[in-house]
């Protein structure tokens, strides 16, 4: 049994062996019905348990689905309709889901409820996003690059807008497998320190930078994402502040030639996004919301020591 609350509960080989688990699973699947599970069923009788404080389209499909097409089943919790929301604690929740499934999938605010549920599980919890990481969808967004034909060694990503919790697990992988990465955010707008020395830390290349044209220039992969998240108050003035940072065709055409646009939606085209680049074949951002599929479905299975060490 292991944790995925952050991409370093993995390490770098771990990491690898997902990633290559899921691009072989993705391609074994190739025009099958995407409920049918994979030829092995290797989460057969396996039952995921996913809570939902926050709202979800992507995570909340991706589990489900993972688990379909690994063998097994999934089941959703909220807050508005379990004990969670009547004030039943997180320690209680773990031992008692612990009783009754195979592994809990937790997308939440408070990146210390994640943490404290993983203290008590007697199975593994991955987070499924907190307001300090989103190690999931760093998973799907390596695949996506890879697919692209682009080595994570020595690659230029460039991040443009709100230095937040997606930012933070780029910069956790930009450690782990040696790429480069241009902070665009504007001041105030900074990445937790810790995420930047962590990458360091680990051979990456990290800048921060006040200019998006300065963080574009000569990128394999911009990288934005919302500019206002869930329950975030001051919207206007964080709006006004980020509007220099939108990535549209003057800032794409500061990146290389082949760069790719990755965005982990929902996208508010107009505002972090341009119309044309969001739908142009620079984008990837469909193909990166299908990998969440096939990254999870690696993710579940190393959590339950089936690949990795």
């Amino acid at each position: 049994m292991q944790h995925f609350l952050d991409l370093a509960d993995a390490g770098g080989d771990a990491l690898a062996a997902m990633l290559n688990d899921a691009q072989d699973r993705k391609a074994a699947r190739l025009g099958w019905p995407k409920g049918r599970p994979d030829a092995d069923a290797p989460l057969a009788g396996h039952v995921l348990a996913m809570i939902f404080e926050k709202n979800s389209t992507r995570t909340r499909v991706s589990f489900d689905i993972a688990m379909r097409q690994l063998g097994g089943s999934a089941l959703i919790l909220d807050s508005g309709t379990s004990q969670l929301g009547r004030g039943e604690s997180i320690a209680d929740t773990a031992r008692v889901l612990s009783r009754m499934v195979d592994a809990i999938m937790i997308r939440t605010d408070d990146h210390q409820k994640a943490v404290d549920l993983a203290k008590h599980a007697s199975v593994p919890v991955i987070n499924g996003l907190t307001d300090r990481s989103h190690p999931c969808q760093i998973v799907a967004d390596l695949l996506t690059i890879i697919e692209q034909g682009k080595a994570l060694p020595g690659l230029e990503l460039a991040w443009l807008g709100d230095g937040n919790n997606v930012l933070h697990s780029i910069l956790e992988a930009a450690g782990i497998f040696k790429f480069n990465v241009r902070v665009g955010v504007p001041q105030g707008y900074e990445p937790e320190a810790e995420f930047v020395e962590m990458a360091r830390a680990g051979g990456a290349n990290v800048t921060l930078v006040h200019d998006a044209n300065e963080a574009a220039e000569g990128a394999d992969i911009i990288v934005t994402d919302t500019w206002v998240s869930m329950g975030q108050d001051h919207a206007h003035n964080k709006i006004a502040a980020m509007a220099p940072f939108q990535v549209n065709d003057a800032l794409m055409a500061r990146a290389k030639s082949d760069a790719r646009f990755l965005h982990c939606l929902p996208a508010h085209v107009g505002d972090e996004v341009s119309e044309s680049v969001f739908e142009s074949d620079r984008s990837v951002v469909f193909d990166e919301a299908e990998n969440r599929i096939h990254a999870q479905k690696s993710v579940l299975l190393w959590c339950n020591g089936l690949i990795g060490d």
